[in-house]
């Protein structure tokens, strides 16, 4: 059965720029930009499905940015 979309939490890394890990899926990859971690997903997602008829319809990104700040 054809999943409609797959999901992947997006995490910035001050090292080398951002982390994507998908959801019910062993896939992870990463890029130095968003642009380039996008193209990297769609490869990442490629080589994890067996048949292109297979590949969700959708990617969705949960983008989820850390910020720490003094109360004082």
């Amino acid at each position: 059965m054809k999943v409609k979309e797959i999901i992947f939490i997006v995490e910035e890394d001050p090292e080398s720029g951002y982390n994507a890990r998908a959801l019910g899926e062993s896939i992870f990859t990463e890029g130095s930009s968003l642009d380039e971690l996008k193209e990297n997903i769609k490869d990442a997602i490629k080589c994890h499905f067996d048949k292109e008829e297979d590949i969700p319809d959708i990617i969705r990104l949960h983008i989820v940015k850390e910020e720490t700040f003094t109360y004082v």
